[in-house]
Order: C-alpha cells, then structure tokens, then sequence
C-alpha cells in the first residue's frame, strides 16, 4: 500500500513530537506533524518555534521549504502514514495514579484511522503494562511498538542523534520495522521486551530525580549547620570518581520527573519508599527557603523577587515549575511578589532590572546562564541554591 507520509507523529507540536518530526524530516522523510493545536501549528507553518529548542530553526525552515514536513489538525491525516507516532501527554492525576484510562480512550479514538499495514509506535511515557492495555485496545493485528523518549527538554536535536532508541514490540515485524525507522536518526538500537524498555524509561527518570533529592536533602542539613554544601560537595567530587554523580542542589521539577516517580510509586502500591521519599524532599524545597528567610525577616509586605520561572535552566517551559510554588508560599505569607523570566512570558512578569531595583530580597529560581552576570546590589539579601 501506498503511504503520503512516511511518519505521522501524534501530537506533533508538543515537545516531544516536534523536535523528532524534524528531525525525521531532515534525513529525508515525510513527516506529518499531526495536533489539535491551532496556535502551535500557525507558528509552526510559518517556519518557527512556539517553544525554546536549540539548534531546531534552521532544520525546521528546511524541512518546510523541502516540503518534508507537513501539519494536520485533522486526524484523518492518521490513515495516510505508514508509521504512527504516539507522543502525547500523560499525566497523573491527584492521587499519584496514571491517568490510564484517559489515554487508552485517546487510543481508541485512534482506532477508526489505522489500518494493519501501519506500524504504530508508542512514544508516550507510560506507566507499567499499559502498552499491553494498548494492545488490547487496538487488538492483535495492529502492530504496535514501544519506543520511549530519552531525551532532556530543549536539546533534542544533538540527544535524538546521540542516544541509543530502546525498541520494544509485540511482535518480531513489529520491533524489526520500528528498528528500520529509528536507525535513520538515532546511534543505535536496543531491542528489548516491552516490560523492561516501560521500566527502563520510568526508572531512568526516577533515578535522576532522586538523585537530585539526596542533594537538596544534604543542602539543607548543611544549611542548618551553617556549612556551605555546594563547598562540600566540591570537596567530595574532587578526583573521587564515586562521588562525581552527585549534583549541586536546586528545584527538580518538570513534566517528567516527578510524574514519573509518581507513576511508579502508584504501580508498586506504595511500595517505592525512595521515590516517595524524594518527592517529600524535592517538592518541600520551597518550603524550606522560606522558612529559611522567614527566620531571617518579617516576611510581611518584603518584597521578594524570583529570577527564573520556567522549569529549568534556559528553557521557556514552567509546567510544574516549582518557582511557582516558591511564590505562592510567599505570598501566603504576606510577601510582595515579583517574578520574571528570560524565556517564558506572563502578564505578570517583569523585567530582571525591575525585579532587581524593587526588591530585598532576590531568588534564583532557574538558574539561566544570563543571570550569572547579574550585579546584585550589596543591600539586597541574594539566595542562590543553585551554586
């Protein structure tokens, strides 16, 4: 059968399908990036990026003057692709449970555009033997694979090319097809079973958000004791190859991280005592700096500044970004609020030389590379975590 596009990416716009569509494209492919996303697409079509991704541009702009990468908010373009990426959300929900059931009716949404010559490939996050939901869902002729992202947010363009793909399917066509596709991007591929590559995914991200845990809990045993961590941790990594891994204190947070501790500690029943450990931790950060400063001062009407909103370093994306916590507990507590970012924008942020001629007290809350070069005057209280 004859296919318009090599690949249909769902959910094409987003962060995760984006980058890969163009990516995909430029080594020739035919790529629809298929969303619902109106605003997103209107950009997108016009040859920019509605989200920081660096080195994407000029790959973009000529995957669009080639003709190689289209965008549909028609979810009938499903039908004209012989591969089908699935990269949507998918979150949890209050109580730490995947919103399972929510996806597999997206998928079943899906069901009416596919065919049994099309390979579909999930790309999605999921929580452990979803894919075997899925499976059931779509049934036993559709091939369906398991291919999960690894990449770090903003830089997808060098990780899609740098990083093995870990391939998983339920059946040898299905793995074999997937492995053909991936390897015109991807370093290598990893074929393994479709429980590990769900778990491998979960855990690489478990991992690292633990990790940032066990830093943030030794930052703030150091603060109590009036030690600098980040002097200790210097001290530790110094030649000492065992303890090279440990990172600096500062918020973990983001759409994968903690969602992804939170499906596993939902899967295990509540037994991943570390996972839930670490999120008693990452997410109580806040809360100590303020404790910290409302030691320090009458947090009543101080004003307070938080430089970085977004999630992270140099990236415009503030879901789950804790710097938003970080002013909400201020302001409960009577502090005069002001935020700004070098990427994201708000009606309600401010410029960083207003933040700074306003405030007493200043925060870093993502640590941009723009903010190292600050001049902080000597009268402004100035808390860093990050260094």
């Amino acid at each position: 059968m004859s296919y318009k596009y090599d690949v249909c990416i769902v959910g094409g716009l987003g962060h995760i399908g984006l980058p890969l569509g163009i990516v995909f494209a430029s080594k020739g492919l035919n790529v629809c990036l298929q969303d619902i996303n109106e605003e997103h697409a209107k950009i997108v079509s016009e040859g920019n990026l509605p989200f920081v991704e660096y080195e994407a541009q000029p790959l973009l702009e000529k995957a669009l003057e080639d003709k190689k990468l289209s965008i549909s908010l028609d979810p009938t373009s499903i039908s004209e692709a012989k591969n089908i990426i699935i990269a949507i959300g998918t979150p949890v929900d209050e109580y730490m449970n995947s919103k399972t059931r929510q996806f597999l009716e997206f998928i079943s949404s899906l069901k009416k555009h596919l065919n049994e010559d099309q390979l579909v490939i999930i790309r999605s996050s999921v929580a452990p033997n979803t894919c075997e939901q899925i499976r059931r869902t779509l049934g036993d002729n559709i091939k369906l694979s398991y291919c999960p992202e690894r990449i770090v947010q903003g830089y997808a363009i060098t990780e899609l090319k740098k990083l093995p793909q870990l391939v998983a399917g339920f059946s040898k066509e299905a793995v074999e097809e997937a492995s053909e596709l991936f390897r015109n991007i991807s370093s290598s591929i990893i074929e393994t079973s479709m429980q590990e590559a769900e778990l491998a995914k979960l855990f690489a991200n478990s991992w690292r958000y633990i990790q940032f845990a066990i830093a943030n809990q030794f930052f703030m045993i150091c603060e109590d004791q009036n030690v600098d961590y980040n002097k200790v941790r210097s001290v530790m990594v110094e030649g000492y190859e065992r303890a090279s891994q440990l990172p600096s204190a500062g918020f973990a947070a983001g759409p994968c991280l903690l969602k992804d501790t939170m499906q596993i500690s939902s899967f295990y029943q509540g037994g991943f005592h570390l996972g839930q450990s670490a999120m008693m931790v990452n997410e109580g950060l806040p809360n100590f700096i303020v404790n910290q400063l409302k030691a320090k001062y009458e947090l009543h009407d101080r004003k307070v500044g938080i430089l970085g909103m977004s999630f992270k370093a140099d990236v415009d994306d503030i879901r789950d970004s804790l710097s938003f916590r970080l002013s909400k507990i201020l302001k409960f507590n009577g502090a005069e609020v002001y935020c700004s970012d070098e990427f994201a924008s708000s009606d309600n942020f401010i410029s960083k030389e207003e933040l700074i001629s306003k405030s007493e007290t200043i925060i870093i809350g993502a640590p941009h590379k723009t903010y190292d070069e600050l001049e902080i005057p000597s009268d402004v209280d100035f808390v860093n975590i990050w260094k």
